[in-house]
């Protein structure tokens, strides 16, 4: 088994990357997809955020209202810290129950925007970044998430900057050119991945 950590910085376009990952046979992660599930109602970390940040970042049903609780996070260090403090421990206690059942010839992709700042890096055998340049990252955001401009730029200045993470990485896909261009790369990747 080899475990691949797939990052990048926000509206890079790690979704469509992993995708392609998964269309070449890899097994992807979505730590997004768990770190959701982990916050939802009657859960640890849902009682955990509500006691810290209260009860107006919840919705009428009880679920936690994603984009109230990212206004109260992003542009303040330390409530994102405390947030992190109380979700990632649930994640990649998750990650990692998703990895043990995997068999010994798969690739897993772990799909992380925050893989190295939940210190997740040390878990994969290789890491492979996805770059864009920041005039795409807000266009992409804009569009998928319908955000402002000053939202987007407040979460891309809340993760570690695109540079270091690519001083981390194995391998680089440059997600500013066509889709055809970008699978092209991650083929070349995923070849290399199998071969090693």
């Amino acid at each position: 088994m080899k475990v691949i950590g797939l990052t990048g910085g926000f509206g890079t376009g790690k979704t469509f990357v992993a995708s392609i990952f998964r269309s070449l046979g890899a097994k992807v992660i979505d730590a997004d997809g768990i770190a959701h599930d982990v916050i939802g109602r009657g859960r640890q970390a849902h009682k955990k955020i509500v006691s810290f940040f209260g009860k107006e970042i919840l919705d009428k049903d009880g679920q936690i209202n994603r984009k109230r609780l990212a206004g109260k996070v992003f542009g303040n260090k330390k409530a994102l810290a405390s947030l992190n403090r109380i979700v990632h421990p649930e994640v990649i206690s998750a990650i990692n129950a998703c990895i043990r059942k995997a068999g010994p010839g798969d690739i897993v992709v772990v799909d992380a925007p925050l893989l190295v700042e939940a210190g997740l890096v040390g878990m994969a055998d290789l890491v492979v970044v996805v770059k864009s340049s920041e005039r795409r990252q807000v266009e992409r955001c804009s569009r998928k998430f319908s955000m402002s401009k000053e939202d987007i730029m407040k979460r891309i200045k809340g993760q570690i900057p695109i540079m270091r993470k690519i001083k981390l990485a194995d391998f680089v896909v440059d997600n500013d050119g066509s889709r055809s261009g970008t699978r092209k790369q991650v083929k070349m990747i995923w070849e290399e991945i199998v071969w090693r």
